[in-house]
């Protein structure tokens, strides 16, 4: 194998094994717009609270991301549940633009406590095992990232035996599909819309617990992530889970190989040309569904 392969094969892991945190992230985002049809304008900036979380659970009390995660996550899905019941829903049935500038004026509101709180400076998290590799062949894989993907993976599917083994989970997808349908039946959709956005909330600060080990965190990268998250469920597709998953891995291989072709500064053009590909091609999204009129 020539070095440029070599090199191209080395990128092409690890976008894959970043993207798998960026579809964590993206998950979030669409599961609630796939149940709630609301867009949460203020994701990334969960994001970013999730990594100060993690980056003071360990600066404070030298508790590593990995093990502080369940916790930053049982914190959002609260948070998420109770921001959801007392403030989101009674703008579900409002027009769309007042949901947009309530969630903005939400963002707002976290992206100025985290520069108050935390200041501009960029902090990060200094793992033991930041140096470590694993050898796969002619391949190696930086530890923190193998270890990183591997959890988001196996929250992603623990997520996906919730929705489709337990009951909330699949009265949940029962509400999405058909909303009058689930309240002639006795469901309680309100408690579900919240229950969705808990698990939303805890989906993203679990993979903000994960991305603080991969990158250093400051207030300025929360509308970053918010386009992000955009991008990617919007080439897998909104509302698809499994669409989620494949848009964070395509766009985590695109940055990557951007990075290594050219200017990593230009790795935005990668993403965003991806996303006008599928646009133009696939306007649902690669695994999206059409809407019926």
């Amino acid at each position: 194998m020539n070095d440029f392969l070599l090199a191209l094969a080395q990128a092409v892991a690890k976008g894959l094994l970043t993207g798998m945190v960026y579809g964590l992230m993206a998950l979030g985002l669409s599961v609630i717009f796939g149940v709630m049809r609301v867009v949460n304008f203020a994701h990334g900036e969960m994001m970013v609270v999730g990594m100060y979380l993690a980056w003071a659970a360990f600066d404070a009390l030298q508790v590593p991301p990995m093990l502080s995660l369940p916790a930053i996550a049982a914190v959002f899905f609260g948070a998420g549940y109770l921001l959801q019941r007392g403030l989101i829903q009674p703008f579900i049935n409002r027009p769309e633009h007042q949901q947009f500038l309530l969630l903005l004026a939400v963002a707002t509101l976290i992206a100025n406590a985290c520069l108050a709180i935390a200041g501009p400076d960029s902090l990060t998290v200094q793992l033991e095992s930041r140096f470590d590799s694993y050898e796969m062949g002619p391949l190696v894989l930086d530890t923190v990232r193998v270890q990183a993907a591997f959890v988001a993976l196996l929250i992603t599917a623990l997520l996906w035996l919730f929705f489709t083994r337990t009951r909330t989970g699949k009265a949940i997808r029962a509400a999405a599909d058909n909303h009058m349908g689930a309240l002639v039946v006795g469901l309680d959709v309100r408690r579900l819309y919240a229950v969705t956005f808990g698990i939303g909330a805890a989906c993203v600060g679990a993979a903000g617990a994960l991305m603080i080990m991969l990158v250093p965190v400051t207030p300025s990268l929360a509308p970053d992530y918010t386009l992000l998250a955009f991008v990617i469920v919007i080439v897998g597709g909104l509302g698809s889970m499994t669409g989620a998953l494949l848009g964070g891995l395509l766009i985590g291989v695109s940055e990557a190989v951007a990075g290594l072709l050219g200017d990593p500064a230009l790795k935005s053009m990668f993403s965003f040309g991806l996303l006008i590909v599928v646009l133009l091609l696939r306007p649902q999204g690669l695994l999206g569904r059409k809407e019926t009129r």
